[in-house]
């Protein structure tokens, strides 16, 4: 006589489902966990420091302005690593050799790499930026030969609204020389 755990492991539908598909399903539901988990963390971390206490100085809302494109800068690269992740590890298992796939990625990764040089040293340089602080939206500055208000800052792009109206768009990667008239 046979039990219940018995017939059960003999269905067929049951061993078809126990390998690849129930591998598969738990790969997307640790991801979603984990990006869950990390978008939590982001979030309470760039709250604390947009809701610190307000004395309602230019240099606390620039804080808060950082706080906010680091916090997307970290959320959009974790999505990307996780997902990419989670897409490799379910291709192998179902049953593809994902090593091929690997190596052809770090090629065409190291091919963009060179081909994308100057977007790469854009974005770096935002990023230093960034950190370092040294402008902001409303500050009034000269990059290299454009004199201006900042209207808004990317990773990779500044604009720089001059006095006669004139929009300058500055990749953050040109940026040579720069005077910040609103810091003190």
């Amino acid at each position: 006589m046979t039990t219940a755990a018995e017939a059960l492991s003999a269905h067929p539908i049951w061993l078809w489902f126990k390998d690849a598909p129930l591998h598969v399903l738990t790969i997307l539901v640790v991801a979603v966990v984990i990006l869950w988990v990390g978008r939590r963390a982001i979030s309470r971390i760039i709250s604390r420091v947009t809701t610190a206490p307000e004395n309602g100085s230019r240099h606390h809302q620039r804080r808060r302005e950082r706080a906010m494109t680091m916090g997307s800068i970290l959320r959009s690269t974790m999505n990307a690593a996780i997902g990419v992740v989670a897409l490799v590890m379910i291709l192998g298992e179902l049953g593809l050799n994902v090593a091929p796939i690997i190596a052809s990625a770090s090629v065409l990764g190291l091919a963009v790499s060179l081909g994308a040089q100057n977007i790469v040293k854009d974005m770096v340089s935002g990023i230093f930026m960034l950190f370092e602080d040294q402008y902001g939206v409303g500050d009034h500055i000269i990059i290299n030969e454009s004199e201006g208000t900042v209207e808004s800052v990317g990773l990779r792009v500044t604009t720089v609204r001059s006095t006669d109206g004139t929009l300058w768009y500055v990749r953050n990667g040109e940026i040579l020389k720069l005077g910040n008239k609103s810091q003190p």
